[in-house]
């Protein structure tokens, strides 16, 4: 009895230390990715003998003021003229994309028609094209549409396709969906359209938060699309703001673009938070089922 109780007592000290151990492994790991945003928050209230200086000691005096005098910019226009050209191209492009990428999918997952596993096939290709393949062709034809200088390259094409990835996530997620539930709202007497807006859409709403989060992330992260077809400084979104905040002057008050920087990042991850529960189960459903 003595020698049961003593292998229960161990196996249940093995428990406990693998325990610790692997909660502090997942502290160590946490430490390492969050520790560029600390360092970022911390250099903001540095000088730049203090940030190349001594990077690992706490600043001195917390001002607060850098982010005002960040935020006019070294410029003629502010960071409030960045933000509003940024949201001026990601919230038509993840609309957009989302209501594209929907029809798109449901064409492909519940309608047969000729050519459907051609185009398929194709669509599929096009996600193994790098993007610097097609980079000069577009640019080519854009500038013959007269869109170069506009947002109208970032808004339009994702109109008629969204893009291929976000299709084929919204595809996998309608095939684990039951026919069964169109066939009821078919007997019902819905169209098409209707058991698209009235069955499909309130099911597969973790999947469109999780395509709108995607697109959201990579429009506001965009730096090499805006540097190619917007010339104008005033059209500039915030990737290129604070780009053109190291060239605007020799001395770089490298303090103010980091506090930009942080403040750039702002949206994208709160809105990541926010989502972040239809996210993961958007990312699951659409990549176990089909």
């Amino acid at each position: 009895m003595t020698s049961i109780t003593d292998s229960l007592v161990l196996r249940e000290q093995k428990k406990i230390i693998k325990s610790i151990v692997h909660n502090l492994f997942l502290i160590a790991l946490s430490v390492v990715f969050i520790y560029p945003l600390v360092w970022m928050l911390m250099s903001c209230f540095k000088t730049n003998q203090e940030i190349f200086g001594t990077p690992m000691a706490l600043p001195t005096n917390f001002d607060f003021s850098v982010f005002k005098q960040g935020w006019e910019g070294a410029g003629q226009y502010s960071y409030t003229v960045y933000f509003k050209n940024t949201f001026s191209i990601v919230l038509p492009v993840v609309g957009f994309t989302l209501l594209s990428s929907l029809f798109v999918a449901y064409g492909f997952a519940r309608f047969n028609f000729k050519l459907k596993k051609t185009l398929f096939t194709l669509m599929i290709a096009t996600m193994m094209l790098p993007n610097a393949v097609v980079l000069i062709p577009k640019y080519m034809f854009f500038n013959m549409l007269e869109w170069v200088d506009t947002y109208l390259p970032f808004t339009v094409p994702v109109l008629f396709g969204g893009g291929p990835f976000f299709i084929y996530m919204l595809i996998q997620f309608f095939r684990g969906v039951p026919r069964d539930l169109d066939e009821a709202a078919t007997i019902d007497g819905c169209s098409s359209f209707g058991i698209l807006f009235r069955v499909m859409v309130p099911l597969c709403k973790p999947a469109l938060f999780s395509a709108g989060l995607f697109q959201f992330m990579w429009t506001w992260n965009d730096f090499m699309g805006p540097l190619i077809y917007i010339n104008s400084v005033y059209k500039y979104p915030i990737s290129l703001g604070l780009r053109m905040s190291l060239d605007m002057t020799t001395n770089i008050a490298w303090n103010q673009v980091l506090a930009m920087s942080l403040v750039s990042i702002l949206p994208p991850t709160i809105l990541f938070f926010l989502a972040q529960k239809y996210f993961v189960e958007g990312i699951a459903t659409s990549g176990m089922k089909g």
